[in-house]
């Protein structure tokens, strides 16, 4: 057996009692200034970042307890639905009020209350139906599952009205709104969490714990991706509404989906929390799929001349990023090539290598992949706490294969019981901002572009995001 193998066999041995698991952040106290003054700097944000220091790091911030979480729903069309029935199952929830622009879609997710005997929410529709529902119904928690173009103003009309904010992916298109956010977040000291469902998979927790753990050394490189043909899907007139995911496709080329792929492996390099991303480089392939496809369909269809001879992103986006501290990160995004599904998530380090696509996942030490023994041992040994705690049920849940019930219940605790979350309002700019400065890029002929910083020298004295579940995991689960 070569030495390096015996060793990692050895460490693995010791078992449980020797985790070190990363410690919650302290809050850093605001160092003047009033928090309810107006925000002085443009929000425009060069793109090299606010240097002004912030108003309060909400790094580590643990706002207070909320026994009962009350939530409103907005947008109940794909992914709102299943947001609402996994909700249902956590005790400490209280689902007040549900949205949607179609009036038809808030009242047929009442099913889910129905079916758990839970009492029925207040149904808002509309254009301006979700102002409504924050102005009137007391919300601790604003839940928004929108077209992208909608999460920014939400989430911080939520906060400015005394709610915390989770938004699904991405939280924001524009520099402008990434710094809103974070503004926000840091004068009304409310919680502004992106819905990155794919850092509560199985693997990448497991993952995200060994290197904690110094399993892999020091990770070198890391790699992600959002490579899911969806072509079809978003050229079906039954898929989203009004086309929005199709239309978000038309003038722009970069990277228009990062975050599936950045959230696991920022988490695992510890990105605004001891190191943070200084500048990428983006370069896309010319469109071979999209504009066929919509002269394919205008053919036969009338409605698809609309999207005959556009300008289609490139299929293929590839961006490489470059950390403060010298490591490299690699993300890809295509969602019209006949493939495989793939989010990659790649791990490389001094000591280790972890693969996940093409399954079945894989972790290697040195240059030998460890036996399916092995891995179930890693799978028992470097679980975390949340995955050893509510991952068989989340299974039973849902939510791509639990992961989006592991996301919610983890959410609801941590405000239940007062905790930091674990992906926080710098997080949600950090991985969003790849979209507009991947077009940017790409604009410019793959030139390099500096990345802000969001944190405002916060990530140099940020704590890792907290494995444990001290002070919390008490939150319980309804008869699945």
């Amino acid at each position: 057996m070569k030495p390096n193998r015996r060793k990692f066999l050895q460490q693995l041995a010791i078992g449980s009692g020797a985790l070190t698991l990363g410690l919650p952040a302290l809050v850093q106290a605001n160092n003047g200034g009033d928090l309810n003054n107006a925000i002085d700097e443009s929000l425009s944000g060069s793109l090299n970042g606010n240097n002004s220091a912030p108003r309060f790091n909400m790094s580590g911030y643990a706002a207070p307890k909320i026994d009962k979480v009350k939530v409103g729903v907005i947008g109940l069309g794909m992914r709102g639905p299943g947001a609402v029935s996994r909700l249902s199952f956590i005790e400490g929830v209280e689902i007040k009020a549900l949205c949607d622009k179609l009036p038809e879609r808030a009242t047929a997710a009442q099913k889910y209350l129905t079916k758990k005997g839970l009492p029925k929410a207040k149904e808002y529709s509309g254009e301006n139906g979700w102002k409504e529902m924050i102005d009137k119904e007391g919300l601790d928690l604003v839940y928004i599952c929108t077209p992208w173009d909608l999460h920014t103003p939400m989430a911080v009309y939520a906060m400015e009205n005394g709610c915390h904010a989770a938004t699904e992916v991405p939280a924001a298109l524009t520099i402008e709104d990434c710094w809103k956010l974070v503004e926000t977040s840091e004068k009304t000291r409310k919680h502004c969490m992106m819905l990155e469902n794919c850092c509560y998979d199985f693997f990448e927790m497991l993952t995200l714990n060994m290197v904690r753990n110094g399993m892999f050394g020091e990770l070198v490189h890391a790699e992600g991706a959002y490579n899911h043909d969806l072509l079809g899907l978003n050229f079906d007139k039954k898929g989203y509404q009004d086309m929005w995911r199709l239309k978000e496709n038309i003038d722009f080329n970069g990277n228009l989906y990062p975050t599936h792929g950045l959230g696991p492996i920022a988490q695992c390099l510890n990105i605004n929390r001891g190191d943070r991303m200084d500048y990428l480089v983006s370069v896309s392939s010319n469109d071979f799929l999209m504009g066929p496809e919509a002269e394919k369909r205008a053919q036969k269809d009338e409605f698809y001349k609309q999207f005959v001879g556009r300008n289609y992103r490139g299929n293929m986006n590839t961006t490489t990023i470059r950390t403060v501290k010298g490591k490299t990160m690699m993300l890809q995004h295509d969602v019209s090539t006949p493939r495989p599904y793939s989010r990659i998530h790649v791990l490389s380090g001094t000591k280790a290598f972890a693969s996940k696509y093409p399954e079945p996942e894989r972790i290697a030490i040195g240059e030998e992949w460890v036996k399916d023994a092995e891995l179930k041992k890693l799978y028992e040994t470097y679980s975390p706490p949340i995955i050893k705690h509510v991952g068989e049920i989340a299974k039973k849940v849902g939510g791509h294969g639990g992961m989006d019930f592991i996301m919610d219940w983890r959410l609801i605790d941590c405000l239940r019981n007062g905790l930091p979350l674990d992906q926080d309002v710098y997080d949600a700019a950090a991985w969003s901002c790849i979209i507009p400065l991947s077009k940017k890029s790409v604009s410019k002929r793959s030139s390099s572009i500096d990345i802000p910083d969001f944190t405002r020298g916060g990530w140099a004295n940020n704590k890792p995001v907290n494995l444990t579940l001290d002070g919390g995991g008490n939150t319980t689960v309804r008869s699945v």
